[in-house]
């Protein structure tokens, strides 16, 4: 992508709160690689310190995100910045590797003095001619999709403006660690150990997608994605447990996770319930509830006092009734939208 100077006219682009008329120049810019992790990151934290989504970040964070093996960074990252030169705009997309119609999402942020709509609609039409050369590349058609929480009222006025529409809606649900947390009852035969990574990987992966292929946007997890999920510095393997079925089949499967920079940021002591799941064909014997539960100590083990995890509100397994049922309340709501390209 080569580097292009816009003039924009603020009269051009409806309510953005400014009367008189005059230009400001943007430079539009792909990713220039180490040099620019600073300064997005700048951009990143000075939206957070606004918004309160935690969403902050430091450099080592995002490096470890953008060596993604889906991410290609010459193309699904972009940069805006003012004629001073300082980066005010950042657009990042992912896009998966197949699918029936594939479906991008873009997340970007504005920097807060310079939020309207003129910045906003640039980034977005960024994001619709990337899936637009994805569509001609691979045949496809493609949609894209995009986020907001339920309390950001403008980033979803604005979203709905752009002829996004919302069609899902995902529950970020808390628990405290110092309440009572039940004992994991196991069906008889099922055994429950930590995963060893370079042994078990494939045979995880393949329970990993038999377990989520009929959840919604699912995407076929690869060995070379789940060596990378593993591979930051974060990673505790005593947090990442599967149980096993007497015949030796990969049943169910907790991985927890402690972002240690998140809680140094936040003065919290946190951990996740980063991904839970069980086997079509294991489900309804009390599995899933089993590693939650071990999931839950082992954090506790490891000092944690609160408990966080993501659930689609419309997971058709049941999970929403199994958090509820084990002492998960609702923290907030995300929404995702969408909109064809």
């Amino acid at each position: 992508m080569p580097v292009v100077k816009r003039n924009l006219n603020f009269r051009n682009y409806g309510n953005v709160g400014i009367s008189a008329n005059f230009m400001i120049t943007l430079t539009m810019r792909p990713y220039a690689g180490e040099a620019d992790l600073e300064a997005i990151a700048h951009l990143i934290n000075s939206c957070e310190a606004v918004d309160k989504l935690d969403e902050g970040i430091s450099v080592s964070e995002l490096r470890q995100q953008f060596e993604a093996p889906s991410l290609d960074k010459a193309r699904d990252l972009c940069l805006w910045e003012n004629s001073d030169g300082k980066l005010i705009g950042f657009g990042r997309m992912w896009i998966p590797p197949d699918g029936e119609i594939i479906e991008g999402y873009i997340g970007f942020h504005v920097h807060p003095s310079d939020r309207g709509v003129y910045l906003e609609k640039q980034i977005v039409a960024w994001g619709e001619e990337r899936m637009r050369e994805v569509s001609k590349e691979r045949c496809m058609s493609v949609k894209l999709r995009s986020g907001a929480r339920e309390d950001q009222a403008e980033r979803i006025a604005f979203l709905e403006s752009c002829g996004f529409t919302a069609d899902r809606y995902f529950f970020t649900m808390r628990r405290s660690l110092d309440e009572p947390i039940p004992q994991p009852q196991f069906p008889a035969g099922f055994t429950i150990r930590q995963v060893e990574v370079e042994q078990d990987a494939e045979a995880w992966v393949e329970m990993f997608n038999q377990s989520f292929i009929d959840h919604w946007n699912h995407h076929p997890l690869t060995v070379e994605m789940l060596k990378y999920y593993l591979s930051d510095r974060d990673y505790k393997p005593e947090l990442n447990l599967i149980a096993i079925a007497p015949d030796g089949t990969f049943a169910a499967f907790c991985h927890s996770r402690i972002y240690t920079e998140e809680n140094a940021r936040s003065d919290r002591k946190e951990g996740w319930i980063a991904v839970l799941g069980t086997r079509r064909g294991f489900r309804k014997i009390g599995l899933g509830r089993a590693m939650l539960l071990s999931g839950m100590h082992r954090l506790k083990a490891a000092g944690v006092e609160t408990a966080k995890l993501g659930v689609d509100a419309q997971n058709p397994s049941g999970a929403l009734r199994l958090y509820k049922s084990v002492g998960y309340a609702t923290l907030h709501t995300r929404i995702f939208y969408v909109k064809d390209v």
